[in-house]
């Protein structure tokens, strides 16, 4: 999987969590939505593992190979090079 594959997954699946998660605040015996989200965890920390051995950690936090102070190596999120919803295109400012 490529870079921008992996963000969007990894997008998408955050989303996911936190709806699921807000839906679980006023639903917390609703078995199958629990095992939904739990499901979604594992899946977004496996995405997020992945993505952090090939391109290095997401955030200073939160690292998976140890090397907490090469985040800011990569693009920051708000650098257009991060984000992939705007490399390629759009007007220039």
């Amino acid at each position: 999987m490529e870079r921008d594959e992996l963000l969007k997954d990894l997008t998408i699946l955050d989303f996911m969590a936190v709806d699921l998660g807000l839906f679980l605040n006023t639903h917390e015996n609703d078995r199958e939505a629990l095992l939904t989200y739990n499901s979604i965890i594992e899946r977004a920390d496996r995405v997020r593992q992945t993505y952090e051995k090939m391109y290095g950690p997401l955030c200073s936090f939160r690292s998976y190979g140890g090397d907490y102070w090469r985040w800011p190596e990569e693009p920051w999120p708000w650098e257009e090079e991060f984000n992939f919803e705007f490399s390629g295109g759009g007007e220039e400012r």
